[in-house]
């Protein structure tokens, strides 16, 4: 074993890999981040994760931890669909693996956000919580008794796509009013400019008019609402301690925060609504769980967690 041992961790999104090599005292001694190249197909991009890991890696690694998006099933290490980057039963991990000869771990980039929130982040006191990531999609981590929840195929956690209006838009997916439509980035940005408003806005842009365009304010209370009777439905179903939202809407601070916690507390007749709050982990949260999950592989579950913790 090496007297100083490292991990290499990889988040692995559908424009660019966030890599970092990770040291036992949770410092983060080197990073890395390039485009994913999913525009040239599934091989080149299994080549630039394999080729990012390995430029990471060091003569002291002893595991990797990997997060991707879409379905994966995690005891296999097999990304199993993954629409942006062409993933299908691609076995990922045991690629990876082949590259840098050590063990190395695939998680879904929302359970592995979760895992992050759970050891390090607001979730350190709460054994059961949800994590909320709110991009280009919304997706959802699950954290049930301490542990990951993965679910029957590896799906568990697909928010985005619970109906909080039957009869509403179509979402890409197939289905109607998905939550997915209303309150992602994408959809927040979609929805204000068919009302009407700027050409080109994004949903920060509707975040920042709130005060002064009325379009803004009324689609931004339109994916408040909706993510508050989705958060509802969860609270219902999971009973979590805490509910975390992660991700680029949440730059828009209390402007987020206050509506979704009234309209979630609105919808709950009969029962306190859990915490709901921002995650201070930010964007890196994927990455520093896949590096929990690989310090855990290598057998160091008990002493990374409270490193990294004292390093973010």
């Amino acid at each position: 074993m090496p007297s100083a041992p490292t991990v290499v961790t990889l988040d692995i999104g559908g424009t660019t890999i966030k890599g970092a090599l990770v040291a036992a005292d949770g410092r983060e001694v080197a990073l890395l981040e390039r485009p994913t190249g999913a525009t040239e197909g599934t091989d080149e991009v299994v080549r630039r994760v394999r080729a990012a890991a390995r430029d990471l890696a060091d003569a002291s690694t002893v595991a990797a931890g990997l997060s991707v998006p879409g379905i994966v099933d995690t005891a296999a290490g097999i990304a199993r669909h993954a629409v942006n980057l062409g993933f299908r039963d691609t076995p990922l991990a045991a690629l990876v693996a082949e590259e840098i000869g050590v063990p190395v771990v695939l998680e879904q980039d929302c359970r592995a956000a979760a895992v992050a929130e759970s050891q390090i982040g607001l979730g350190r006191d709460a054994r059961d919580l949800m994590v909320v990531v709110l991009g280009t999609g919304v997706a959802a981590g699950l954290i049930v008794d301490g542990k990951p929840l993965p679910g029957a195929d590896g799906s568990a956690g697909e928010l985005g796509h619970l109906p909080v209006y039957p009869d509403g838009e179509y979402c890409a997916c197939g289905q109607r009013g998905c939550l997915e439509v209303y309150a992602s980035a994408s959809g927040i940005a979609r929805r204000y400019a068919a009302a009407g408003g700027r050409a080109g806005a994004t949903a920060a842009d509707v975040a920042g008019a709130l005060d002064s365009d009325v379009v803004a304010a009324r689609v931004w209370r339109e994916a408040t609402e909706a993510l508050g009777l989705a958060l509802a439905t969860a609270t219902l179903l999971l009973d979590p301690a805490l509910i975390v939202l992660a991700g680029g809407l949440t730059g828009a601070g209390d402007a987020l925060l206050r509506p979704v916690r009234t309209q979630l507390q609105a919808a709950l007749a009969w029962r306190a609504a859990p915490s709901v709050a921002n995650s201070p982990l930010g964007g890196s949260a994927g990455r520093l769980g896949a590096a929990i999950l690989a310090w855990r592989a290598a057998g160091y579950s008990d002493v990374v967690p409270g490193a990294l913790r004292d390093a973010v």
